[in-house]
């Protein structure tokens, strides 16, 4: 069975599973979206917004492109951020990269002959990379050099969204908020928060509850 076939065949298994577990799923699908959130993820196929985040379909407004950049010269992420802000009117944004994301490191190498767009696409990280040189050859090992430029490439699309004015001058600015995912263990870091003190935190998991009786 090729791919696509077998895609269409598990989708069917997920719609019979979800309506048999929830009989209102799809009704209540179908009356429209409400979503708080806007993801702004990259596109590598690692990185699915909802699965990763154990989101349910209407949970999240989700835009991805390479290397998840944000520009406001982009029709279509500006377009997403506009319908997102204006009319869904969600709480959130957040910038979510990842460590090893192949966007990242092509720009740290010479531009490739055979991908014109993706060159265009992620020249503004060529910039970021050229305006943290000095930090970035301090770092001797080839992955923690990508690595850290994935970090301060989602802090600065949060920097440039947070000083977009769509949100700034939205009558309730959604807080922006950068975070980075951690493909070696699936684990999300929190780079930028949209809350007033700001300060990076990596969220630990609630200590499990004893059972009764121990």
């Amino acid at each position: 069975m090729n791919r696509p076939k077998r895609m269409l065949v598990e989708n069917i298994a997920w719609a019979r599973e979800t309506a048999d577990s929830d009989h209102a799923f799809f009704p209540r699908l179908a009356e429209g979206q409400s979503p708080r959130v806007l993801w702004i993820g990259c596109s590598d196929s690692r990185v699915p917004a909802e699965t990763v985040t154990n989101a349910n379909p209407g949970d999240l407004f989700v835009h991805r492109n390479i290397a998840n950049l944000f520009s406001p010269a982009d029709d279509n992420v500006m377009s997403v951020l506009e319908y997102a802000v204006r009319v869904l009117k969600v709480d959130d944004i957040i910038v979510c990269g990842h460590y090893g994301c192949g966007g990242v490191r092509a720009s740290l190498l010479p531009a490739s002959p055979d991908l014109p767009h993706v060159n265009r696409r992620i020249a503004p990280l060529c910039a970021l990379a050229q305006r943290h040189r000095g930090e970035l050859e301090r770092v001797a090992d080839a992955d923690e050099r990508v690595n850290r430029l994935a970090e301060l490439s989602v802090l600065e699309q949060v920097r440039a969204l947070r000083e977009t004015p769509l949100v700034r001058d939205a009558n309730a600015p959604p807080r922006v908020h950068g975070w980075i995912f951690g493909l070696h263990d699936g684990r999300i870091k929190v780079l930028a928060t949209g809350y007033p003190d700001d300060q990076p935190v990596l969220f630990e998991p609630e200590p499990a509850l004893e059972t009764a009786g121990r």
